[in-house]
């Protein structure tokens, strides 16, 4: 006799393991405002494509109100009782309140933290030189300013001398500037961080590669 026939039941589609896809899942959309058919409520509040309230109709009413102003059912106020609806171009809104909101960001001041680094030892030219740009950051830019004072080796014996000089600093700017941190000692340096007493006069707006934080050398 010869070998017995093995015969294997077809296999399903759920038997079947699923198939690798080649294609990266679509990211999640983060507008979650029901429109037109989304809107499963049995009611809702009806504002028309004119801005006029009409009142609480059935939510296929309002549908088919939309549908004739051939325009979207939108739910504006989902918390309401009923929801409250307005007919209007969904796709138009979305663009100009994108533009509403590009704008906004736009006008939007942009205060950065510029640091000035100083030794307990920073000699009176160099002193100077490290001022007129603080002062350039404050009131030209509008910026805040980190001064930055690091103690080296033995240095540390003699915080007092640091301290002054960040008093210096402080008097020299008075009459643009106010301290918004006082001065703080952390491991070998002491921050103090100074912040404009006016608007900006003039600001620039810095690239996407250009940091937050600008720093004038030692």
């Amino acid at each position: 006799m010869g070998e017995p026939i093995i015969i294997k039941p077809p296999t399903t589609t759920r038997d079947r393991a699923p198939a690798p896809s080649s294609q990266a899942a679509p990211a999640a959309s983060t507008d979650t405002t029901r429109i037109n058919e989304q809107i499963r409520v049995p009611e809702v509040r009806l504002i028309d494509e004119k801005g006029q309230q009409v009142g609480v109709i059935s939510t296929y009413q309002a549908l088919a109100r939309a549908m004739e102003a051939g325009q979207d059912l939108v739910e504006v106020a989902p918390e309401a009782r009923p929801p409250v609806c307005k007919i209007m171009d969904y796709a138009k809104f979305k663009y100009q309140k994108a533009v509403r909101e590009r704008q906004a960001r736009k006008k939007q001041v942009r205060i950065e933290i510029k640091e000035i680094k100083f030794r307990p030892g920073t000699d009176t030219h160099d002193f100077d030189v490290k001022l007129r740009s603080m002062r350039k950051f404050l009131e030209e830019d509008g910026d805040k300013v980190k001064c930055t004072l690091r103690f080296r080796g033995r240095e540390m014996a003699h915080q007092d001398l640091g301290l002054a000089l960040l008093r210096r600093v402080e008097e020299a700017v008075a009459d643009v500037a106010k301290v918004e941190q006082t001065p703080k000692l952390m491991g070998r340096q002491i921050t103090m961080v100074v912040a404009p007493t006016q608007s900006a006069k003039t600001r620039k707006v810095p690239s996407k590669d250009q940091p937050a934080t600008q720093t004038e050398g030692t």
